[in-house]
């Protein structure tokens, strides 16, 4: 599983974030827990459904935006957040990307509420590759 962190000195009324993964699998998965740890305790949301999720874009870094974009999607109009994910990334253009999600509701009387993410932002986004390890960063509009 690839690794993420919170650069605190990019961003002061956003979230700042650097993840790495060792493919784009593990990358957009990667991505995918650090949004949700951004939203909700995970320890706090039980898996109790599972979504399909399939989407298409002209370019990598494009994939990610629309699938972070997509994910905060869910949580604002179905109140569903998803701290565990299995994503394929294939393509060359278009890339697509077929995840399912796994998670629940948000239960305000149970789920460990954090962050409200709005959106991802375009502010110092990027997604590189070097030596066999993906990277990206990106700002969340909190």
């Amino acid at each position: 599983m690839g690794r993420y962190r919170v650069l605190d000195d990019v961003a002061l009324a956003d979230c700042a974030l650097e993840v790495e993964g060792g493919s784009l699998n593990d990358l957009f998965e990667t991505a995918a827990i650090a949004l949700a740890e951004l939203m909700v305790d995970p320890a706090t949301v039980d898996a109790s459904i599972e979504r399909r999720i399939t989407i298409s874009a002209e370019s990598i870094d494009l994939l990610l935006y629309d699938w972070l974009s997509e994910l905060i999607y869910r949580k604002d109009r179905d109140r569903e957040v998803f701290p565990r994910t299995r994503v394929h990334v294939g393509g060359n253009g278009p890339f697509t990307l077929e995840a399912n999600g796994h998670g629940a509701v948000i239960d305000r009387t149970r789920t460990g509420l954090r962050a409200d993410p709005k959106a991802v932002t375009f502010h110092r986004f990027a997604v590189t590759s070097a030596d066999g390890t993906w990277r990206a960063q990106l700002v969340i509009d909190i």
